[in-house]
């Protein structure tokens, strides 16, 4: 039986577009990864990055979901030394009573934007350091067993929304399993670690009132298309426009500004960001993720759309997910689906 599929959503702000149209995009595609049976849609917090709009998680979860049913809807991931953990578990509780059975939290520790950025948050840059004795923090107020004397979040206290960590390192392995939490690894720009996170993760897994097995997310960068042409065509474009954005940083690169950068150091070591990425046909891709998971031992994947127009974006997951066989999240209700 297939692992089930999931999405990440960065809220792209596409050139020419404004803020608010990437946001009924986001709308757009929770709805159609929710009709071909996707598991769950995630969104990051960004800070200060032009091409990327979900810097407000809670916020944009609670829009999409006012627009969906079914499909879960979460963090992925809400960066938590930007935040106090009574905050959060007030807004994720908040989301769990207005969509009972449907919100996710993953946790990350990194600032998820430059050091400029971390001193207008306000950010304590020692903030990371705390970041297990936070998770604590926030477990016990959305148990209803907050270790704060006094204080409990209200909402949150028992809503028990479903905490996953996320990580790139063995730092984040190490954490979700002694707590016993679900990893996700943010093998889409990340991928180096990928492998021995996992392992180090698995030996160590402690069971949790949470989860009793370890439970792996792996995220991958996806381009299905209906032919291995356009999609190497979609991949071409979209691993420039990578390098644009992330080099550019608002400044907008010519073409050949961008083509001396592509070879230069500065891009390759973005596009080895990109390794874990697959573009093909429905059936093309599938065999990669197959084997993807199988290099990742995942038992969910995490798709990246990595295609440049939102059209294209939606005709991926169509792709993928008849690919994929039985809806994009098969066998459910699983444990999956409890996370």
């Amino acid at each position: 039986m297939p692992l089930p599929l999931s999405v990440i959503d960065f809220a792209t702000v596409r050139k020419g577009a404004s803020v608010g149209e990437s946001f009924a995009d986001s709308v757009r595609l929770a709805q159609h990864a929710e009709r071909l049976g996707y598991l769950r849609v995630w969104y990051s917090e960004h800070h200060n990055m032009p091409t990327i709009a979900s810097s407000a998680p809670a916020v944009l979860i609670a829009h999409v979901a006012a627009h969906t049913s079914t499909i879960r809807l979460g963090a992925g991931g809400v960066m938590l030394p930007n935040h106090s953990p009574l905050v959060i578990a007030e807004q994720f509780g908040t989301l769990a009573e207005l969509h009972p059975g449907r919100i996710d939290l993953g946790l990350g520790r990194a600032p998820g934007t430059d050091l400029r950025t971390v001193r207008a948050m306000r950010r304590d840059p020692s903030a990371a350091e705390q970041f297990p004795q936070d998770v604590r923090e926030l477990q016990g107020y959305l148990s209803g067993r907050s270790i704060v004397p006094g204080v409990s979040a209200v909402p949150g206290a028992g809503t028990d929304v479903p905490l996953t960590v996320l990580g790139s390192s063995l730092f984040g392995a190490q954490l979700a399993a002694a707590y016993g939490l679900p990893y996700a690894f943010a093998s889409h720009f990340a991928p180096d670690a990928l492998v021995d996170a996992v392992a180090a993760y698995r030996a160590g897994f402690r069971p949790s009132e949470q989860l009793a097995e370890p439970y792996v997310i792996a995220a991958v960068n996806v381009i299905a298309a209906d032919s291995a042409e356009d999609a190497a065509e979609q991949l071409g474009t979209a691993r420039r426009e990578r390098v644009r954005a992330m080099v550019g940083r608002g400044r907008e690169l010519s073409e050949a500004e961008l083509d001396m950068v592509m070879d230069s150091p500065a891009g390759q070591q973005i596009l080895h960001m990109l390794h874990w990425s697959t573009a093909g046909t429905g059936p093309q891709v599938r065999s990669y993720l197959e084997d993807f998971a199988a290099t990742a031992d995942a038992d969910e994947l995490m798709i990246a759309p990595a295609s440049p127009t939102q059209d294209q974006v939606l005709r991926s997951l169509d792709l993928l997910a008849g690919a994929w066989g039985a809806g994009a999240a098969p066998d459910l209700p699983s444990r999956a689906s409890r996370l």
